[in-house]
């Protein structure tokens, strides 16, 4: 299957990142996942490897993110239940109160979930449309999102190579880092400037 060009896409993005009205960010979701354990050990040749069997886990620990494009600051929300078109809604007015002070229009750059669209928050987004709009990217093309970056260097920086015996300890790790990086900072502000 051809790849798909999303010139026209990335030319939009850019008019947007120049215009001094609009504050970009970026929104999407993640699940961390623990994994189970992996063990690596000597053993004397005359004597049978060992099989050491571990419970498979399925724990995951989602979250909301955001990251405003100019500066780097991040500001996110667990999701202790799954996303659906009400957790967004909530995740959505939380970042808007956030941002009301602003004087600039908010343009949140998302991707093509259901849930993203939904009926339930759809004359709440019209309502703020002039203040707070969302900017749907064409259907898969992740890659366009910049705060997919930022998931990959969370999971590298925190949960990568590690065991955790509980999932209390990856949101742990994970919160602490997202902390971090509320004010702002310049490792996300140049992830998210590759447009």
């Amino acid at each position: 299957m051809p790849i798909r060009s999303h010139k026209r896409r990335i030319k939009k993005l850019r008019q947007l990142v120049k215009d001094p009205q609009v504050e970009l960010w970026a929104l999407d979701e993640v699940h961390f996942q623990q994994y189970g354990s992996r063990c690596r050990m000597w053993v004397a040749p005359e004597i049978k490897d060992p099989i050491l069997l571990h419970a498979p886990v399925r724990h995951k620990v989602g979250s909301f993110g955001a990251v405003r494009w100019r500066d780097g600051k991040f500001i996110h929300a667990r999701e202790e239940d799954r996303f659906n078109a009400a957790s967004f809604w909530n995740f959505l007015k939380m970042l808007r109160s956030r941002t009301s002070r602003c004087t600039k229009k908010q343009v949140i750059i998302s991707d093509n979930a259901r849930y993203h669209h939904g009926l339930l928050h759809k004359t709440w987004r019209e309502e703020c449309r002039e203040s707070f709009a969302l900017d749907f990217l064409p259907p898969y093309s992740p890659e366009l999102n910049p705060i997919e970056r930022v998931w990959k260097l969370t999971r590298r920086l925190c949960i990568h190579n590690e065991y955790f015996p509980c999932i209390t300890e990856v949101s742990t790790r994970l919160e602490a880092q997202f902390r971090q990086w509320a004010t702002g900072n310049e490792t996300l502000r140049k992830l998210c400037g590759i447009i």
